[in-house]
């Protein structure tokens, strides 16, 4: 494809977002208006019909939990055009990171950044994992969950540890996991099309209100989006610290 046909398409991408971002806020609401039908009417049901305290995490995984499974794929589409682009950048060059980082000099990371950064990992992980757990409930989810269990991989970087870093997290392991949860997201939200009402409908017992457990469909979700966004993200620290290894000499 030539450079101005690549420049017409773009173009004509554009223009056709800007169409119907306008015409979509059209018909907003003015701004700094409180009353909502939106708002009320979820206000109102929303706790009732899912069984979810966090009403938050109800509309993200179900009243328009569509476009919650678009944004899945945009993740997952930017997570996998870094890594492609990374890759072949390595994959054009003869020798490999680690024999192009042998003659460098890493400045060593001092004691005190290193005893915080490794202290830190266990109540990330810990944290990360209940936001996601408790997604229903309390504010938080899959998404807030998996940006603080990405957070641990780069404090084991931080510390001065890239080499174990390496090891703890393998590459295929992590296209695995971000797959998995891209592609279960995906599973989840048409089985309820298959035996409910729609896309992303609950299948499941809702559980008692309250409980880790209630909101039906609404935990698989967010345990699925915290794999994709802590492995994406993950993912995307290792690809760029392997565009810069540095091997400490002994």
């Amino acid at each position: 494809m030539t450079t101005r046909a690549r420049f017409v398409l773009m173009a004509a991408g554009i223009a056709g977002l800007a169409a119907l971002l306008v015409w979509g806020t059209g018909g907003l609401q003015p701004f700094g208006h409180g009353q909502s039908k939106y708002a009320a009417y979820l206000n109102a049901n929303a706790v009732h019909q899912r069984h979810a305290t966090n009403v938050v995490s109800a509309v993200t995984f179900d009243y328009r939990g569509f476009d919650t499974l678009g944004e899945e794929f945009i993740l997952f589409a930017a997570v996998m055009g870094v890594t492609l682009l990374l890759r072949s950048q390595l994959d054009e060059r003869d020798d490999a990171p680690r024999d192009r980082a042998e003659g460098r000099r890493a400045v060593d990371t001092s004691d005190a950044v290193r005893v915080a950064a490794l202290g830190l990992i266990g109540p990330s992980v810990l944290l990360g994992l209940y936001v996601v757990a408790h997604g229903t409930i309390t504010p938080g989810g899959g998404f807030q969950g998996g940006v603080v269990l990405a957070a641990a991989p780069l404090l084991l970087y931080l510390s001065g540890r890239y080499l174990l870093l390496k090891s703890v997290h393998p590459m295929h392991a992590l296209d695995l996991t971000e797959g998995t949860g891209a592609g279960g997201f995906t599973v989840v939200a048409l089985t309820g099309a298959a035996v409910g009402s729609a896309v992303m409908a609950n299948f499941i017992g809702k559980g008692q209100m309250g409980s880790v457990f209630s909101g039906g469909t609404l935990p698989v979700f967010n345990v699925l989006v915290g794999l994709e966004v802590a492995a994406g993200l993950t993912l995307v620290l290792y690809e760029f610290l392997e565009q810069t290894l540095v091997v400490r000499r002994s």
